[in-house]
């Protein structure tokens, strides 16, 4: 990175539409871009950067990358790895959640109170992670 570039984070979400801590890993990521850390991270698109989405892969092979898997199998960290080169941070959803003691989601869509509480603490993590990855600037 250049001195006078802003310090960009590529965030990679889990795309599980099964689970829900994949749809937390989703909401969290977009909190963080919106509320928590604006203009200092993007996220990319898992299945596109799969596909072989060229943008994504320069950017994730340029900047460094936070993956935020919703379970233990890991596909987000596992694709950038291999794809763009290791990610600066793996996070994974329950993992967060066993952390924090923060209840497990379990709604896929229509968000009651248990899972924004557990998208609130899984971007918390992410926002904290990219300060970790890149400094507070």
């Amino acid at each position: 990175m250049m001195a006078n570039e802003v310090p960009y984070v590529g965030i990679v979400s889990c795309s599980g539409e099964e689970l829900p801590e994949g749809t937390t890993s989703r909401v969290a990521c977009r909190k963080v871009l919106e509320e928590l850390q604006p203009g200092r991270s993007v996220t990319m698109c898992l299945p596109l950067f799969i596909a072989g989405g060229v943008e994504e892969r320069t950017f994730a092979s340029k900047y460094p990358t936070i993956t935020v898997d919703g379970c233990e199998k890991r596909c987000a960290a596992i694709a950038t790895e291999k794809l763009s080169g290791k990610p600066a941070k793996c996070l994974i959803v329950t993992d967060i959640l066993k952390k924090k003691g923060v209840p497990r989601p379990t709604k896929l869509r229509h968000l009651g109170p248990e899972e924004k509480a557990a998208a609130q603490a899984v971007a918390e993590e992410i926002a904290k992670a990219i300060d970790e990855v890149v400094g507070k600037a």
